[in-house]
């Protein structure tokens, strides 16, 4: 009965708000948010379609009519400039294409940086601003870029930290942007064209019960709030990961991103075994070994049984400061905010992979669209509040629909969605079977009105099962759905969270699985525990994520996709001098790297101690579990944009990595290696 009222205090507050509502300084309140956008007077919808390479131009009011444009490679984001000129962000193109309303070709492109995911445009049109994931000239910082739109130059460059994706602007003249792996923000000063804040409190604040002194980090110190050195177990801990999708509410005073909170508690893979960190381990026993089936559950935010990694809204004002709740206790004391958590009003259907977030310009709900589980969630802006007994009082009613999140079906794969601003419509883009869905609020109920496909897939069938089967946390063949993960919830665009897992194994960095030849990298795991990608792909599907386990065709699809996906856009691979490729070959060589990292993958697939085992703290590496007694060999392909490195995350750099027990051989012959060498040395491994 709550969600009947909630959709019917949504349509309400749609209809009645939506079109006196004026645009917010600052560009605050975005209308849309990824893979679609509107024209400004609601007549057409532009969706990208990165299979296709194409901007797809639909009539509204006939969405079978629609315009194809060709614009750069994978584009993945679109933008509408308040001139109603169109910017699209072509991801692996390094490059923006300008469509100009009413014309069905591109009018410019403009060059850019790498992999271009972050798009938001002034109020007054006159400044395009451009959120680049790696810089052309340093891989471990992205940067902003702010474009004059009428002469499309670039007015400055700013660099903001490792991988930045997403933008929104703020009433006060500066903008906020999200770091992808870090699980943070920035603070953009836009007059200034440079960083004000250089991240925020929110880990503090997720976690204010489990730092107020309760825990002690490697050597008996505090618990730090930064993943190394010495990322330590703490009680029902998180980080938050995969920030992207960004937004804020009308005003332009507070700011909505959408994330994944991973946990830091202890994850049990071996039954009955309580690690060395004293305490019981929590998560689920491998079935391997004696234990269950039921996937890695853990207890989650604000007490809340969920995933290792539980989707999630965070808030922020308009300085960075966050406003979320404490997950160890649920101490709810701000009302005017939304929920934190994502949960589903539908039982046994999951919210997972938020990849799109807009406000409505009343102010009153948050809609995100979840990739993984193919569904839009609609959240009110108020932890407590709203009406749960007449539908026309709106908002000003007695009761509470607090938690209370409605959850809408679209097609497979949502990476975008927009609001119209006639309050009666929203639009999805379904990336994975090229469709848009229109969604209509009708008699208190929001749903699906219509599914228009777009285009064809282009890419082999074993090639789309295999993506779809990877994103899913619906399909109970991969995961329990109520638990509601995926593939990607640790791999993360099919790439790396940035996460160092807690287990009683010891700490595990999430690997990148694309790139790597991963059909030729047996065997697998850190430890090298499964021989073959079947066994490998067997323990992840039952034991890890609970679900019923794959098929040789799944198995099939799924490597099909895997192998598929490009490694992150690299300018080094083909940019890096040949004098400077010469000279770090030649430091390879001289410290030995490659008698252990060669052949085709860079790997020779066996183990060595390299002097990283963890011997300190709360998670030690036990050496019980090392079965070839070391570590894996990892692939170097690919490996410039996949940090922190090594099995703990120790290192966040390439050249971290080499200095670490340089001067001991123990990764190589490293100690004779000048300082220059080891320059010439991690250029020559990033353009691998």
């Amino acid at each position: 009965m709550k969600n009947r009222f909630l959709a019917a205090a949504l349509v309400l507050s749609m209809t009645a708000l939506w079109a006196c509502t004026p645009e917010a300084p600052g560009g605050g309140g975005n209308s849309a948010s990824g893979s679609v956008a509107m024209s400004r007077d609601d007549s057409l919808v532009y969706a990208v379609d990165p299979d296709l390479d194409t901007l797809f131009v639909v009539d509204a009011k006939d969405p079978s009519s629609f315009k194809e444009v060709k614009v750069g490679r994978t584009p993945e984001k679109v933008l509408v400039a308040p001139d109603d000129t169109v910017y699209v962000a072509n991801r692996f193109g390094r490059s923006l294409s300008v469509i100009r309303k009413g014309e069905a070709q591109v009018s410019a492109t403009i060059d850019v940086g790498i992999e271009p995911v972050g798009l938001a445009v002034s109020t007054d049109g006159k400044t395009l601003y451009v959120v680049n994931s790696a810089s052309r000239a340093d891989l471990d910082v992205g940067t902003v870029m702010a474009i004059d739109t009428a002469t499309q130059q670039v007015k400055w460059e700013a660099p903001v930290g490792p991988e930045p994706r997403g933008i929104t602007l703020l009433a006060s003249g500066k903008a906020m942007v999200t770091l992808f792996k870090s699980g943070d923000i920035v603070l953009v000063d836009l007059a200034k064209g440079q960083v004000e804040k250089n991240g925020s409190d929110v880990f503090v604040q997720l976690n204010r019960s489990a730092l107020n002194g309760t825990t002690t980090g490697a050597g008996g110190g505090s618990f730090s709030p930064s993943p190394f050195p010495g990322q330590q177990v703490g009680p029902r801990t998180r980080r938050p990961r995969g920030l992207e999708a960004i937004t804020t509410n009308p005003e332009g005073t507070q700011v909505y991103v959408a994330a994944l909170l991973s946990t830091d508690s202890m994850l049990n893979t071996r039954p009955n075994d309580t690690g060395t960190g004293g305490g019981s381990p929590n998560g689920t026993n491998d079935p391997r070994f004696g234990g269950s089936s039921s996937g890695y559950g853990s207890t989650g935010a604000c007490g809340v049984s969920s995933a290792v990694a539980a989707p999630a809204l965070l808030t922020f004002d308009e300085k960075g400061a966050a406003q979320v709740d404490d997950v160890g206790v649920c101490d709810v004391t701000v009302t005017e905010r939304p929920p934190m958590l994502l949960t589903s009003n539908v039982p046994g259907v999951p919210v997972q992979g938020p990849t799109a977030i807009v406000a409505d310009p009343s102010g009153a709900f948050v809609f995100i669209a979840n990739r993984d589980s193919n569904n839009v969630s609609i959240i009110p802006t108020t932890s407590q509040g709203g009406s749960a007994v007449d539908p026309n009082a709106g908002f000003k009613g007695g009761g509470s629909v607090s938690s209370n999140q409605q959850v809408v079906n679209v097609g497979a794969g949502p990476t975008g969605l927009a609001l119209a601003r006639d309050g009666k419509t929203a639009w999805v883009f379904n990336a994975f079977d090229h469709s848009l869905s229109k969604l209509s609020a009708e008699g208190g109920i929001v749903r699906q009105k219509q599914l228009t496909v777009l285009g064809k897939d282009v890419l082999p069938a074993n090639v789309v099962a295999g993506r779809k089967l990877f994103f899913s946390a619906i399909d109970a063949r991969m995961t329990n759905p109520q638990l509601g993960i995926s593939c990607s919830t640790c791999h993360i665009e099919a790439r790396e969270d940035g996460h160092i897992w807690n287990t009683t194994e010891g700490p595990r960095n999430t690997p990148s699985l694309i790139g790597k030849k991963l059909d030729q990298t047996g065997p697998f795991h850190w430890n090298g525990e499964f021989a073959t990608v079947s066994q490998f792909m067997t323990h992840t599907m039952r034991d890890r994520m609970g679900g019923q386990g794959p098929t040789t065709q799944m198995e099939q699809q799924l490597m099909a996709f895997i192998m598929s996906v490009p490694t992150p856009d690299n300018p080094f691979t083909t940019a890096t001098p040949a004098d400077v490729l010469a000279r770090g070959k030649a430091a390879f060589d001289k410290a030995a790297c490659g008698s252990c990292h060669t052949g085709d993958a860079l790997t020779d697939n066996k183990f060595y101690d390299v002097g990283t085992l963890v011997t300190r703290g709360d998670v030690k590496d036990r050496t019980e579990f090392l079965f070839h007694g070391g570590l894996n060999t990892p692939s170097l392909l690919g490996i410039a944009r996949t940090g922190p490195f090594l099995h703990d995350g120790s290192a966040p750099t390439l050249k971290a990595r080499i200095l670490i027990g340089k001067d001991a051989n123990k990764h190589g012959q490293t100690s004779s290696l000048t300082t220059a060498e080891v320059d010439d040395l991690v250029s020559y491994v990033r353009s691998l």
